[in-house]
């Protein structure tokens, strides 16, 4: 595997063209750093899609420092533009990887989902690797008023991987205007990570997962909930994609 210094720009969004393993060891290495936070954003198309047509979208999710592929879709995609080693970072099996990948002495913070939720996620991931360190942890309901008192509890813990669940695009909201606050570690938003791994919803079978499908399966467990946003974000995405597929083949003939 390649380690994640290509980018593979798909619409408008620079894809790191990477593998789990060479990217589980790129965020040790941030996370051992003091100058300030780092920012990661596991990536699927509705994102990709809303930072093409979103402005506003598109400059909150601008400072991330990394836009690592959580889509089977996203990473065809990457492929199909040049980017040959890019392997799926999903990001609940990312997760649980990458907290095996880390016991003590790297420290873990997780923000985000209901009481119940982050509780049982601490519980499952403490099973996954009983060296694993927690240095804290907050359930994701919230409001502004007090979000100074958790970047403050983030620094007094001094956490180095601080795991954001608190779906799109709140999370990435949070991070915006959070990180330059925060003084170190590495912020990474997972959104659906964390119901996954606490049991609390379930998960897609793995062979729908790899033949591109997440999206349908979800779709059909929250039909209200997701219907507009995948027929929308989905079309604009493929419309974008083909045009920049197309530009890309005239350039090359």
């Amino acid at each position: 595997m390649s380690t994640p210094t290509e980018r593979i720009t798909v619409l408008n969004t620079p894809c790191a063209v990477t593998g789990v393993t060479d990217f589980i060891t790129t965020l040790q290495e941030l996370a051992r750093r003091e100058d300030g936070a780092s920012c990661v954003d596991f990536t699927n198309v509705h994102i990709v899609a809303q930072r093409r047509v979103d402005a506003e979208f598109r400059r909150v999710t601008d400072t991330m420092d990394w836009f690592v592929p959580d889509s089977q879709v996203l990473v065809w995609a990457v492929r199909l533009l040049g980017g040959k080693a890019s392997s799926r970072a999903y990001g609940p099996v990312f997760l649980r990887e990458c907290i095996c990948a880390t016991p003590a002495p790297f420290t873990h913070y997780f923000l985000g989902g209901s009481a119940e939720c982050v509780e049982k996620l601490q519980v499952a991931m403490k099973a996954a690797q009983p060296g694993l360190q927690i240095a804290g942890a907050h359930h994701g309901y919230f409001d502004a008023s007090e979000e100074p008192r958790i970047v403050e509890e983030i620094n007094r813990l001094r956490p180095d991987f601080i795991w954001v669940g608190l779906g799109t695009p709140r999370q990435q909201d949070w991070m915006h205007r959070n990180r330059g606050a925060i003084r170190r570690g590495v912020l990474l938003a997972v959104g659906f990570a964390f119901d996954v791994n606490a049991g609390t919803k379930p998960d897609a079978p793995a062979w729908l997962r790899d033949s591109g499908f997440t999206w349908l399966y979800r779709l059909c467990r929250e039909p209200r909930r997701l219907l507009w946003r995948y027929v929308k974000y989905n079309t604009i995405f493929l419309w974008f994609l083909l045009g920049q597929w197309l530009r890309r083949v005239f350039r090359r003939g």
